[in-house]
């Protein structure tokens, strides 16, 4: 094993795994279904790791085999659900409440400043370090924080949900 690309590889993992795992749960709903999604995908691109010339494009190439992974994984389970007269005893998920939620924070994310957005987005989105953020903004790790804060404060105060929204991280007393 190539020693160089096995770090190189570990060293993307690191970096960029947060945001890819949001992904896979925005592909599927499902925590544990996402990592499964995502470890498929990682498995898919370090076997392809040296044919990816464009390191700038493997987070393209990782979300490809995250979507195609998770539609074959979709045929297959259609495949094997068969109907019957019997409802199982599951929990059903609110769709609808996920989604007004889902809508609400993006009406609010559209309503913040372009800098604040731009500041949440990477951090929380992108999960970007306060350092990193700064120096994408040009500003110092104080602003980054200051303006996170005050976006956030301003998230809360808009959709109206405070510290019962997940997507939100509550606020520090």
């Amino acid at each position: 094993m190539n020693t160089t690309r096995h770090e190189e590889f570990r060293e993307y993992v690191a970096a960029r795994g947060p945001a890819l795992l949001r992904h896979a749960m925005q592909l599927t709903s499902d925590r544990a279904e996402a990592e499964d999604l995502l470890q498929a995908a990682l498995a898919k691109t370090y076997l392809a790791w040296d044919r990816i010339n464009d390191r700038a494009a493997v987070d393209g190439y990782v979300r490809r085999a995250m979507a195609n992974t998770q539609i074959s994984w979709w045929r297959r389970r259609k495949l094997e659900i068969y109907p019957t007269d019997e409802l199982p005893d599951q929990p059903i998920d609110d769709h609808t409440r996920r989604s007004e939620l889902h809508d609400a924070l993006s009406r609010a994310l559209d309503r913040l400043p372009a800098r604040q957005r731009l500041a949440v987005m990477l951090r929380y989105y992108e999960d970007m370090p306060e350092s990193e953020i700064a120096e994408v903004l040009g500003v110092s790790v104080g602003t980054v924080k200051s303006t996170v804060s005050r976006a956030m404060a301003k998230l809360r105060d808009d959709t109206g949900l405070g510290r019962d929204f997940p997507g939100i991280p509550p606020q520090r007393p």
